[in-house]
């Protein structure tokens, strides 16, 4: 989390926490729920990385602070963008229309992630961690930057982690793309100084959201049938 050590680790746990309880929950009442019920546990551990650069930044180890960067950003540009299409489409039923488009995106997904973080790993440099407000910013180069205007590429991020669950057969799922929505427009508006940083935290609070959908196990309501 964007805001201290202590406070990060406390999320993470939290997050850790609600993501097990969500799993257990799913593989008792419906299976196609595994991944939704894997991305708070994702962001718990999310937010344990961003721990880990915070103790390197606190303690002067840069290499502490790479490590914790790396992770928090296998997350961010591959993870995210991947893993968000592939629950939309292990949720929507067989048979549905929009299953193609998810399989494509979840695909495209795949390709987009691998070029954002791989070049990362083979060019530590490029990643550029600062304290900016007593919060976290995580600056550097892109291997996209070459191709294309920074600004696209991060259209197309959000494009690949919202539009899936928007266009879902199931209402529940699309109103989690409403939250994501909301976690963009405040991370525009407000926190832009250090808007990755905050916008990882937000998002991880915002699967709290998918936590409850299958707590009160909305699909019982919607899809036709249990997959047992």
């Amino acid at each position: 989390m964007c805001l201290s050590q202590s406070v990060s680790f406390t999320a993470g746990a939290f997050l850790v926490v609600g993501g097990g309880f969500a799993l257990t929950k799913a593989w008792q009442i419906n299976k196609r729920y595994l991944p939704v019920a894997l991305m708070p546990l994702f962001a718990g551990l999310q937010q344990f990385m961003e721990g880990g650069v915070w103790w390197g930044v606190n303690t002067g180890d840069p290499g502490t602070t790479l490590w914790g960067a790396m992770g928090f950003i296998f997350f961010t540009w591959f993870m995210w963008p991947f893993w968000i299409p592939v629950a939309s489409y292990v949720l929507e039923p067989s048979g549905s229309s929009r299953k193609p488009w998810m399989l494509a995106m979840s695909v495209a997904g795949l390709a987009f992630g691998l070029a954002l973080y791989v070049p990362h790993l083979l060019n530590p440099d490029w990643v550029e961690v600062s304290v900016n407000r007593d919060s976290l910013a995580y600056e550097g180069t892109m291997i996209l930057d070459y191709l294309m205007p920074r600004e696209l590429t991060y259209v197309i991020y959000l494009f690949l982690i919202i539009a899936p669950p928007a266009i879902s057969t199931y209402l529940h799922m699309r109103w989690f793309a409403l939250t994501i929505v909301a976690v963009v427009v405040v991370d525009i508006l407000f926190l832009r100084y250090a808007y990755i940083s905050f916008f990882c935290l937000l998002a991880g609070l915002g699967t709290l959201h998918l936590i409850y959908i299958i707590m009160r196990n909305k699909c019982a309501r919607e899809c036709p049938m249990l997959f047992a």
